[in-house]
Order: structure tokens, then sequence, then C-alpha cells
């Protein structure tokens, strides 16, 4: 955004000044469609930087439509700079009412708070990096006890714009309005955990100089689901809806392999092919019915290294391959996911038990002959990168494009706003989904689903992301039905087709919306 404000300037001739007007405008547009009313007491609390500039815009826009409007500046006038400088003095100019804040006045910052019907949060912006300290945390924590509607304007304060990561005390938003196009750290968690709703308020920044920037990451919205699975033609039979072969399971693990095919065919794969221990095909075979189990040779209850062959002689009949879900680490599926990579010519789908006996291989994985999707969560990824969960989920927009790069696979960090990274860098992130989801087998349907998109023909990135978000939507509608626990794997799996025709009829919310949009 940043780089968007510069460019606006120096080649459309914009002025950032312009700019701050307009972000300013639509904090003030927002403030009126959260409280409702206009004429209402506010008070924007406002830094130095160009964040509070914002506020006192929209201070001096919303004192003129006649609400009754208090700046708290938590900075002497002579510290504020730049565009807010100027708009400083245009407030004080037209009458608001502006005070400076410091440690002596900070004892009655709660009571003017929590006589407000809004307060703006204007502190710190998506610049902001490491903890708020000293007043500025104080001010936060006093936000945060004023049991007001708070409006964050851009982020809120204390959020990493980047990563989502809040070191230390952050601003908890009932709403936040970010200018120009939505920052990662509002979808990611927990920035999304503090962010509310958000609008997107058009700030004018020339739609040429948005469209021709390489902008990497993407939200994942209910159009992009809706344009990439294609309209099943009239006449369409199974053959052409994909030929999915999944390979799973072992004993003690039976449902795993159940769940994956489940996710497959709710997700709309013409065929499915089981491959399964031979242990555990008695258990198998009579769940599932509309699947094709097949045993193969097993050793100690999982796969032996001889199945390797009957596992590619299935591959070379389907479209995709999906492996892993409870396949165990034992040697012998060791040796199925080795040969897999080495010499299958289908797109893979690898998750669970594959992926950690992947982590244990020495060296760099093959090149492989065919396209690979890595499902992990957090743990198996931190495996893989020799990492921690902890360096995982503080960057996880940045693990998965490392491991993505590193792998040369499009990979899916699973968990709150899944994340998906292709080799070439960009990256997609999921915002549908709820914690009803954090329960066994969620991972094993998800597999499925991203192996039936493959084979019904989508490119594995697409599939990937597409598959990830009406996986996460079906979570959302089972735990309507359900409840907010107890939801079970295979409830959401059977949500998954009235999930896609959600997506197709348009009843989608979605998490982020333009300012402008009516109604909402």
């Amino acid at each position: 955004m940043a780089t968007l404000d510069r460019r606006a300037a120096e080649e459309f001739g914009v002025p950032t000044l312009l700019l701050m007007e307009a972000a300013g405008r639509g904090v003030a547009q927002a403030a009126a469609r959260l409280v409702g009313r206009g004429g209402a007491r506010t008070v924007v609390v406002a830094g130095k930087g160009n964040n509070g500039g914002d506020g006192l815009v929209a201070a001096r826009v919303l004192q003129a439509a006649g609400w009754r409007v208090l700046v708290v500046l938590l900075a002497r006038d002579a510290e504020v700079s730049g565009d807010a400088a100027v708009n400083l003095q245009a407030a004080r100019r037209a009458g608001v009412e502006i005070t400076n804040l410091d440690s002596t006045a900070m004892p009655g910052l709660r009571g003017v708070l929590a006589g407000a019907d809004i307060v703006i949060d204007g502190l710190f912006g998506t610049g902001f990096r490491g903890p708020a300290i000293g007043l500025a945390a104080k001010t936060i924590e006093t936000i945060n006890a004023c049991d007001r509607p708070v409006l964050a304007i851009d982020i809120p304060s204390g959020v990493n714009g980047d990563t989502g990561t809040v070191d230390g005390h952050a601003v908890r938003a009932t709403a936040t309005v970010t200018m120009g196009l939505p920052k990662a750290g509002l979808v990611l968690v927990p920035g999304a955990v503090h962010a509310g709703h958000i609008w997107v308020a058009d700030v004018g920044h020339p739609q040429r100089l948005i469209n021709d920037s390489r902008i990497l990451t993407a939200m994942v919205t209910r159009d992009m689901v809706d344009a990439a699975i294609p309209l099943r033609r009239l006449d369409a039979h199974k053959g052409d809806a994909g030929r999915v072969l999944v390979i799973a399971g072992s004993v003690g693990h039976s449902g795993a392999a159940v769940l994956a095919v489940l996710g497959a065919l709710r997700a709309g794969a013409g065929l499915v092919t089981l491959g399964v221990p031979r242990a555990i095909y008695p258990i198998v075979g009579p769940v599932v019915i509309e699947g094709m189990p097949f045993p193969l040779p097993d050793d100690g209850g999982a796969l032996a290294a001889e199945a390797a062959g009957g596992v590619l002689e299935l591959a070379g009949a389907a479209d995709v391959v999906a492996c892993g879900p409870g396949i165990s680490r034992l040697p012998g599926p060791a040796t199925v996911v080795q040969r897999l990579i080495a010499e299958c010519s289908r797109p893979l789908v690898l998750d669970a038990d594959a992926l950690t006996i992947l982590a244990g291989e020495p060296g760099e994985l093959p090149a492989g002959r065919a396209a690979r999707i890595f499902t992990p969560h957090p743990g198996e990824l931190a495996r893989l990168l020799q990492c921690t969960v902890d360096e995982i989920q503080r960057h996880r927009l940045q693990a998965a494009r490392a491991a993505a790069e590193r792998f040369r696979a499009v990979v899916v960090l699973k968990g709150a706003r899944t994340v998906v990274a292709d080799p070439a860098g960009a990256a997609f992130v999921i915002p549908t989904g709820n914690p009803s989801m954090a329960a066994g087998g969620m991972g094993d349907v998800l597999c499925g689903v991203i192996a039936a998109l493959v084979g019904q023909g989508l490119p594995p990135a697409a599939a990937a992301w597409t598959g990830s978000y009406l996986h996460a939507l079906a979570g959302d509608r089972a735990a309507v039905c359900r409840g907010p626990v107890g939801v079970l794997a295979r409830e959401v799996a059977d949500e998954l087709p009235g999930s896609l025709a959600a997506v197709r009829s348009g009843s989608v919310a979605e998490l982020v919306t333009p300012l402008g949009l009516a109604g909402s």
C-alpha cells in the first residue's frame, strides 16, 4: 500500500494529501454505518502518523455533519508531521476539540471513552511493528475496557499488518475500515480476531495502477471459487467427473481412509478407488459403498513395500492420486510414498503420514514426474522445514511460500485461516472455517476434496484453494446445524454439496466487503 500511495502520486499525479482526505471520509462513512445514526458522540484516538491523520480528517468530517467529536492525540502538535500535520491544523481551524494526551491525563481517558457512542482507533497503522509500550499500551488497554463500539482505521493498533501477529497489546475492534485493499494482517489469526467486520474504502488509487501491481497475496472469495469450478455438461458421465485413487489407512486408522474417500465423493469425483492394506479391507469394504476399495499387500497392519507396484498400477488408471491419511510411518508405507513421488505420472496430493515420511528423508526430494500438492498442518510443516510450530504460526504466509518453493509443490498450510502457496510465490488466504472444525478427520476429508477437484480438471493451485474454501465453508454450515462443538468430519463432508450450491447461488457472506456496497 505504501508503494501504491507513492506511485499514485509520482505516476498519476494523485497527491498523498488527497488520499488521506479520501481515507478520512471513508472512516467517517464507516462510523456512521457502525453507529446507525448521525449526531453521535465520537472520540478519535489519534497517533502522530498517517493513521492519526486519517482520524483527524474523519473528526473534521463528522463534526461538519453534526456529530460531537473529541480527538485524543497521543503526541504534542510539534511531533505530528507531513500530511497528518496539515490535517491537524485543518481540524483545529474547523473547531474540532483536540486534547493532547500525556501520562497526567491518562486517568481521565476511561471516563471520556465510556461517554462515547463510538471510539475510533487511529493510533497505529499498518507500518507498526513490535509491542506497544508505555502510554500507547495503556491507551490500548483503556480502549479495550471501554465497552463501546470501536472502529479501527486500516488495522487495529498493535496488529502486525503483514503477519497478523500481536506482540503485547492490540485493540479489539468491532469493525475495521481499511484503505484501498485488504491487509494480510486483518485476515490472518490472531489479527482477524481483533479486526471485527472488515470494510474496504476506495481512496482513489487508479485502478490501472492496482491492476498493474504485482500483488502475490489474495484472499479467496466466493466469486473466485464460483469461477474456478466448471459447470457440468448436460451429458456428463462419471468418467468426465474425475477418477481419484486414494491410498490410505492402516490398522487403527481405517477411518482416515473412509473419510478421504467421502471427501472426494462429496466434492464431485466421478469414480474413487481406495487402496488399503489387506488387514483393514474387511473393515472399510462394507463402509465405502460408493467407492471401490482394493486390498493391497500389508505388513504389520500397514502397506507392505511390495504394495508399491500395485499402487502404481492403480495410479495408471486414475487422474489424480491422494496418499497419506492414516498410512502410518512404517518402512512399507515409506517405500510406497518414495516410489509414488519418483515414478507416478499423475498429480499427487500428499497428506498426513506421507508428509511425515518425507520430513524424515535426507537431502532434496526427487523432481518427480507430476504436480504435487502438500496438505500439512503446522506440526507437519515444522517438521518439513525443520523449525518450530511457533515459527510457522507467526509467519504462516512466509512459511507456506518457503515450503512451496523448496519442495516445488503447492502447499496447503491448514489451520485457522488456511494458507495456500504455489511455487511461483503466489499465496491465498482462506476466509471460511470456524473452531468447530478442531476435530480429528477434518484433514482427511480435505485431502479427498482437493484430489477430487484436481480430477475434475482444476490446476493444482486452484484445486487447493478452491477445495480449502469449500471444505471450510462446509464446516461453517455444519456448525450452524450442529452447534459450536461436536461437529464430525463426516458431517462436514456431507455439507460439501450444499456449500457448492451456496457458492453458485451467491448466498455466501463475505468476510471483507466494499464500504460503498449498499446494505453491507
